[in-house]
């Protein structure tokens, strides 16, 4: 029998004087012994955690996979927007909606036609030149070297040593390798592009019945502002295309004139170059197109190719400062830098795609954020305009005058001597 003390409580026996009774409720004490089971919540726990890092990972390779399709679907539905004013326009008028769209792609593919037959007749007129010419070049260059060098090349000998080269043989053998590649990347960008025009098509065609499709799985709230996110993009979009267009259109005009002015070849396909090159690539667009310009005007005249230069910046200045305020002003008003730096977030993002969608993806984002952001009239300080107040400018110079007054000045002769340390005692 157990031994009580005075409190009534049973005595330790003396093998259990060094232990401590387990703490913690009764399930938790069976729970932690040798012959526990496992909770039932955990194996269907890491299930669960299984599945979802097999999720993740098939969604992970699915959008890997699908990367291309859904950027041919993004650039086909910006394009879808940028001719829906137009589709709509014609469509308002009677015209059945999937013909309107139809005009609208053939007008748009006509006039890429006729640019690239344009540029591509410059470009075969010079190379057929430049071989033309080849053998003068290089006569030119041989008496050069043997009137310098004193040495006898002739044209034929070099002629045959390049023919016999083993360069020339592995160039011949990789530009076929070459050639085969170049064959499959147009095969891939002909592909892509009937892509993009099918979706684009079928967006534009089939825009009400989207939207419909598309607010009748919300709320009437909701479906409101997807309407108006819907329309402030294609008033953007459309708006970013069609001023651009306008002010391309306007500068092919002006340097047109110029290089038939000067005389320069193929001037009707390099002002739809600089037209079109110098719009749709924002802030250094015009500088980058006046470039070709000024490369065949060289050929012609060096002179002619500094006049093309001087006209490109005075143009630029003009266009920056009286013609594009008036045109995007209605459409897309967007500061420079902030055009100039979407174009590289958009560059970086998804490429030479980005960088034309990126403008007018920024502009409908702001447009977007302008309606739904409040605003507040702004205090009239002179520090907003850049100014600061005349009264605090010399109210601060006047302390500041002040106090260098105050302070003493090393070398100056003070009351005690030729030099006062401040205190009244002279050095001796």
């Amino acid at each position: 029998m157990a031994s009580t003390d005075e409190t009534g409580q049973a005595a330790r026996h003396p093998s259990q004087a060094g232990t401590t009774p387990p703490s913690g409720p009764p399930a938790d004490r069976a729970a932690a012994g040798p012959g526990a089971r496992m909770p039932r919540w955990l194996p269907r726990a890491m299930v669960l955690a299984l599945a979802l890092i097999a999720a993740f990972q098939l969604g992970s390779w699915a959008f890997h996979q699908l990367t291309g399709l859904l950027i041919n679907i993004l650039i086909a539905f910006f394009l879808a927007l940028a001719i829906e004013p137009a589709v709509s326009w014609m469509a308002g008028r009677g015209m059945r909606r999937g013909f309107a769209t139809f005009l609208v792609f053939l007008a748009v593919l006509i006039a890429a036609a006729g640019f690239v037959t344009l540029l591509g007749s410059m470009l075969a007129g010079q190379i057929v030149k430049m071989v033309e010419d080849f053998p003068d070049y290089l006569d030119s260059v041989i008496n050069w070297i043997n009137g310098h060098f004193h040495t006898e090349l002739r044209r034929v000998d070099i002629q045959e040593g390049l023919l016999r080269s083993d360069w020339l043989r592995n160039y011949v053998q990789n530009s076929a390798t070459g050639v085969l590649d170049v064959s499959a990347q147009v095969l891939g960008g002909l592909f892509r592009l009937l892509t993009i025009v099918l979706f684009s098509f079928y967006f534009a065609a089939d825009g009400p019945r989207l939207r419909r499709g598309l607010c009748s799985v919300l709320p009437p709230a909701r479906q409101a502002e997807v309407l108006r996110a819907w329309e402030i993009a294609v008033d953007k979009t459309g708006g970013y295309l069609y001023s651009r267009g306008l002010m391309a259109l306007i500068s092919g005009i002006a340097h047109y004139i110029l290089l038939e002015i000067l005389e320069v070849p193929y001037a009707p396909a390099l002002a739809v170059w600089v037209g079109l090159v110098s719009q749709f690539i924002p802030t250094i667009g015009t500088y980058l197109a006046g470039a070709l310009p000024m490369l065949i005007a060289f050929t012609v005249n060096p002179w002619y190719a500094l006049w093309v230069l001087v006209f490109v910046v005075i143009y630029q200045q003009f266009e920056n400062y009286v013609l594009q305020p008036k045109l995007t002003s209605k459409t897309v008003d967007i500061h420079p830098a902030v055009a100039f730096g979407s174009v590289i977030a958009g560059t970086a993002l998804l490429g030479a795609v980005g960088a034309l969608i990126a403008i007018p993806a920024v502009a409908t984002l702001q447009a977007f954020l302008g309606a739904y952001v409040k605003r507040y009239d702004v205090t009239d300080d002179p520090r907003v305009q850049g100014r600061r107040d005349r009264r605090a400018v010399s109210g601060t110079s006047t302390r500041l005058r002040n106090l260098w007054t105050r302070r003493p000045e090393r070398g100056r002769p003070g009351p005690e001597g030729p030099e006062s340390t401040g205190d009244g005692d002279s050095s001796s």
